[in-house]
């Protein structure tokens, strides 16, 4: 896998490269004057990977990440982790129980991806499924908003996710997939065994392919005046139903 050397910012998503994956962080800058406990959890786990911190102004961090680095940035070299079609196959093999996958049809918004995979690692999901030239990448973005997530779900880029989505209809994985327009909600559709819950973009939904290769269509209930939900949050919607019905 290809390496990329790019800036972690925000407390829980450094906290979460100290902890998992020290030996990338090549500096570790930290705002002078801020002495609170979440800073202090910072220096400890940096002490204790014997990572030497660097104390700056706001400003010289401001330089690299305006405004939402919450005082602090992690220079890392990471691997790029996200894994292709070989390696979802070998995860579905060896997997012992019934399968939560997550798909992301054109999510373009690093934003919304990371928070995307932050719910995804929150609902326990095998792999988050991404077409090649259709998603955003695992950018500096998506890591600060996934806040660890990146670093411990599964994230698959498919060259051909229509391939994809019939090869895991082959595995008796039956396909959900979201439609504002669908009859049926998804409080009301199973979600137990096998599942693929299928997301696509904010602005125009599934794509046409997609959507005629899904098993089921569901909507999610809407009682004010707001048509959708933002993407993130119905995909939340969406899982924690499948959480709910699983347990």
């Amino acid at each position: 896998m290809a390496e990329q050397v790019d800036w972690i910012a925000g407390i829980h998503a450094v906290s979460q490269v100290l902890i998992k994956k020290p030996d990338s962080v090549q500096r570790l800058l930290l705002q002078r004057g801020r002495d609170d406990k979440r800073m202090a959890k910072i220096r400890e786990l940096a002490g204790g990977a014997d990572i030497r911190e660097e104390s700056v102004d706001k400003k010289q961090l401001d330089q690299f990440i305006p405004g939402s680095h919450q005082g602090v940035l992690a220079l890392c070299s990471l691997q790029n982790s996200a894994r292709d079609e070989r390696f979802l196959k070998q995860m579905l093999d060896k997997l012992e129980r019934e399968p939560l996958l997550l798909v992301l049809d054109g999510i373009t918004d690093p934003h919304n991806l990371g928070a995307c995979l932050r719910v995804a690692d929150a609902t326990g999901v095998d792999a988050v499924i991404v077409p090649k030239d259709k998603s955003s990448s695992l950018n500096a973005t998506v890591r600060k908003v996934a806040s660890g997530a990146a670093e411990s779900v599964n994230f698959i880029v498919v060259t051909n996710l229509q391939r994809c989505l019939e090869s895991l209809q082959k595995r008796d994985i039956w396909l959900v997939g979201t439609a504002d327009e669908a009859s049926k909600t998804v409080y009301e559709q199973e979600l137990t065994g096998p599942l693929a819950l299928v997301m696509g973009s904010e602005d125009k939904g599934l794509r046409r392919l997609t959507r005629q290769t899904c098993d089921f269509l569901v909507s999610i209930p809407m009682a004010g005046e707001v048509s959708s939900l933002n993407v993130s949050v119905a995909t939340g919607v969406c899982l924690f139903e499948a959480v709910r019905q699983r347990s």
